[in-house]
């Protein structure tokens, strides 16, 4: 948009923050960016959050969300300044602090910042589930599934994925979801995982987790967030960090462990499934090549799910049909438009 960053600097001076130096702090796989601004007089910060898909604004649902969750008692940032016309937001900066970057400089022991990301996930399960939020239905799962028979099967076989192969998918996945335990769904962030994650050891308990990147929440299993956090597209975590964590919020929240551990499973491959598609999807369709060497993790998680009794007829479909992400596979991919 010609116009965006006259708009920018309009609502940063609208909010009154003009005197203030910017400069990029983030941007993700959308077309949202994140901007620090940096008043040196008293030293204060804002993030701007800057969405200018305007037809398919996230701001209202993050609004909405922010307020959930700051309500509960969480650590989501403070909203100072709006413009949803425009696509604009004055949030608080909650500083650089990532589980992933601590994680990588040994800053803070992993262990102690997985722990209380599993504890803010039990804290979730404590509020009433909200009324307003839209439900992780089995529409919403298949949908989301699909994206690796529409973007990833047909460019890393080089044909188009005939009927019977996509239906089958299909029914598969709606068989699986369909199964998923729903007697305590509770909010799920869906994208809760250590980049997404801030620490604020100044603050007390589940508050030292500050919250970003929430505004697709749905109501859904509460497994699909410890997955989020567990199975990371970004970042390795070790079998022992996984089966840790897991068997900590199995015992805090005193599930049944069996039907825990087969939503887990489920939701896993649902969602690395979904992920391949998607990273597919940002390098064939909008050129972001970045994400085609986070797939073979993806795999990799995925494999791991599909050892699951409950998902042997999955294994099947995925061993039959669904080439792995080698480095012969991921070169054909990038020499290669999407196959329609």
């Amino acid at each position: 948009m010609p116009n965006r960053t006259a708009d920018l600097l309009d609502f940063v001076q609208k909010s009154g923050w003009e005197n203030a130096n910017r400069s990029l702090l983030a941007a993700d796989a959308s077309t949202r960016s994140y901007d620090r601004l940096h008043n040196h007089q008293t030293n204060e910060t804002r993030v701007v959050m800057n969405e200018p898909a305007l037809d398919n604004s996230s701001i209202p649902a993050f609004l909405k969300v922010t307020e959930i969750l700051r309500q509960a008692g969480f650590s989501a940032p403070e909203i100072h300044a709006e413009d949803i016309q425009n696509g604009f937001l004055l949030i608080e900066d909650l500083g650089d602090d990532l589980f992933a970057k601590l994680c990588k400089n040994n800053a803070v022991p992993e262990r102690v910042l997985y722990e209380t990301a599993i504890d803010v996930l039990l804290e979730l399960r404590q509020h009433p589930v909200p009324k307003n939020i839209h439900l992780y239905d089995s529409e919403t799962y298949l949908r989301e599934a699909r994206l690796l028979t529409e973007w990833y099967l047909p460019a890393a076989s080089g044909s188009a994925v005939a009927p019977d192969v996509s239906g089958s998918f299909d029914r598969i996945i709606n068989q699986l979801c369909a199964g998923i335990p729903n007697d305590h769904t509770i909010l799920v962030l869906r994208d809760y995982h250590a980049e997404n994650l801030i620490w604020l050891p100044s603050r007390q308990g589940v508050k030292r987790v500050g919250l970003l990147d929430y505004q697709d929440a749905l109501i859904g299993h509460p497994a699909y967030d410890l997955v989020s956090l567990l199975e990371d597209a970004r970042r390795d975590t070790t079998a022992e960090l996984r089966a840790g964590m897991l068997q900590r919020y199995i015992e805090k929240s005193g599930c049944n462990p069996d039907d825990f551990t087969r939503a887990y499973h489920i939701l896993g491959a649902q969602r690395n499934i979904k992920i391949i598609g998607i990273f597919s999807r940002l390098f064939l369709r909008d050129g972001k090549d970045k994400y085609l060497d986070l797939i073979p993790r993806v795999w990799n998680h995925l494999q791991r799910d599909l050892t699951h009794p409950a998902l042997a007829e999955l294994l099947g479909w995925v061993e039959q049909h669904l080439p792995a992400p080698d480095a012969e596979t991921l070169y054909l991919l990038r020499n290669r438009s999407h196959v329609a």
